[in-house]
């Protein structure tokens, strides 16, 4: 079948465009080699934020994500939560040094500046707070400080919005492939014509045609377009967050590292988020993983502010790739977070579009810019866009989860992780459970997932392995990382999806093994016990 357009990547850019050139009219294909989400959108901060700490090198940068975090806002209000954080003074303003004195103005009139872009993004305007009353509000923070200032950001699961977008997309007509991966840009005559494609799961290749290919393919693009002979300048930069096991607080800490770079320990859902790091990278995207020394760092950067988080739980450390624009001369850090859109033309590949850099917070504009640019190179007239308008799936209304738990037969708690995930189909999830009780069982009491949740996801949601149902509904990522929920959510995504007895057992094998990764570099002693435990549970160990 010949498309419009064939989208390369299925993180928030590729989905983003693809939702909002299939509402255009234009034929799309979009393919992933994995899953939605699972380079830098999925491995971000989760934050839909207008980046503070850029407001200064990048106003721009910061303009455009507050103004696009409120685009998202309305067309996803279930996803989105508020995060208030606070950033302590360490210096006094009275009786201090002139230097002390000066950082204290400086970060006031810095917060400050920032309040002019909180209406854009439905922020709270910020407040000073007293020694006294920011004791109060976080007990946990070490001693001997003389204040803070309030700022507000916004939560977000950024897995759950790659793949609403994806699934918006379809349901304006585009096709949807997971689980593929491009092999070739096909081109003729200084022009793209297609792409080459592989199932990595089933082993079938095709061929898609389209005149325009967009590269949204993250960390993995330059490596795309070198192969048709196009240069995309990318300076990947590693970023590192670790997951505890528990919330510190109602509100964010922005921290200073020991390198003076801004650092934060954040809530997010029922755990806690410290980030992160910023490092070149120019090893294989597919091989990332956290070291014990950038683990460290970040440990050490939050304990100089709130010293008790040596000794919660790290249950999680993860990675991604920013996809920054090349830069000579810059720490890593200080690159702008500025996306380009790169024509390959110039390099004997007209109709090879290419997106570097940008934010989560930006996605929505960056693809309708993309959208733009796509139509012109078709030739046709650029027509309007309406993401900002249309809300994405169950984001039309969002129920009440008390309601919600006192109509059907589910806790409070459940309901409300159910309307977080998918809005208003929370009742299409929960309906199935009217229809078979069963479906009502718990799977996993740490994210509240019922087993009709599963089902649902992997009915309308593009589910083809296990593991994408970690990134649907959380099953395996939790505290237990799998000892309760991993077996039944494999059984009942294999009766769903119609899988074999040994394709449930590798799928739970695979499921575990992506759990592990994220766990081995952070545990320890105890923890190691644990990890043998689980898969001793779910017969992966001979026990002697």
């Amino acid at each position: 079948m010949d498309y419009d357009v064939v989208i390369v990547g299925g993180g928030v850019n590729g989905t983003g465009t693809a939702r909002d050139c299939a509402m255009r009219g234009l034929r799309v294909l979009l393919l992933e080699k994995a899953d939605f989400g699972v380079g830098a959108s999925g491995n971000s901060s989760g934050m839909i934020h207008g980046g503070i700490r850029y407001m200064l090198s990048d106003r721009r940068v910061t303009a455009l994500a507050c103004r696009d975090s409120g685009a998202i806002q309305r067309i996803a209000p279930h996803l989105l939560f508020r995060i208030p954080f606070i950033m302590p003074f360490t210096s006094r303003r009275d009786g201090a040094t002139l230097r002390e004195r000066a950082a204290f103005y400086a970060t006031e009139v810095y917060v400050g500046t920032y309040d002019r872009y909180q209406p854009l993004k439905s922020g709270k305007p910020s407040t000073r707070l007293r020694a006294d009353e920011l004791y109060r509000l976080e007990p946990g923070l070490r001693p001997g400080l003389h204040g803070a200032v309030t700022l507000d950001e916004w939560g977000i699961d950024p897995y759950r919005l790659c793949a609403l977008n994806a699934v918006a997309a379809r349901g304006y007509g585009a096709t949807l492939r997971t689980w593929t991966e491009v092999r070739q840009v096909l081109a003729d005559g200084g022009r793209v014509r297609g792409v080459r494609w592989r199932d990595v799961l089933t082993g079938e290749e095709g061929e898609a045609l389209a005149p325009v290919v967009f590269n949204a393919a993250g960390a993995w693009s330059p490596a795309l377009a070198r192969a048709s002979g196009v240069d995309v300048p990318m300076r990947p930069g590693k970023g590192v967050h670790l997951t505890l096991d528990r919330r510190y607080s109602s509100y964010g800490v922005i921290l200073t590292a020991v390198d003076g770079r801004q650092m934060f320990l954040m809530p997010h859902g029922s755990e806690s988020i410290i980030g992160t790091t910023d490092d070149d990278y120019y090893g294989d995207p597919d091989d990332l993983e956290a070291t014990n020394d950038e683990i460290e760092y970040l440990l050490e950067g939050a304990a100089s502010l709130v010293p008790g988080v040596r000794r919660a739980r790290i249950t999680r450390a993860w990675c991604g790739l920013r996809t920054t624009v090349r830069a000579w001369g810059r720490y890593e850090d200080a690159l702008s977070r500025e996306h380009q859109l790169l024509d390959g033309a110039p390099d004997g590949a007209a109709g090879l579009l290419s997106i570097v850099g940008g934010k989560l917070a930006s996605y929505r504009a960056q693809a309708q810019e993309a959208t733009d640019r796509i139509e012109r190179l078709l030739g046709r007239p650029v027509t309007p866009c309406r993401t900002h308008e249309v809300p994405l799936p169950g984001g039309d209304a969002v129920p009440d989860p008390a309601a919600l738990a006192r109509e059907l037969p589910v806790a409070p708690p459940v309901a409300a992780g159910i309307v977080h995930r998918h809005g208003s189909r929370a009742r299409d999830v929960l309906a199935l459970v009217r229809d078979d009780p069963r479906l009502g069982l718990v799977v996993c009491r740490d994210a509240g997932l019922l087993a009709a949740e599963v089902v649902y996801c992997c009915r309308h949601e593009e589910v083809r392995r296990l593991q994408d149902l970690r990134r649907r509904c959380r099953l395996a990522v939790g505290g237990c990382g799998g000892l309760d929920c991993a077996r039944l959510g494999a059984q009942l995504a294999g009766r769903t999806l119609s899988w074999s007895a040994d394709r449930i057992r590798a799928e739970l094998a695979d499921l575990l093994d992506a759990g592990w990764r994220e766990r081995r570099p952070v545990l320890d002693g105890v923890q190691l016990a644990q990890e043998e435990l689980l898969r001793a549970a779910h017969g992966l160990v001979e026990v002697a």
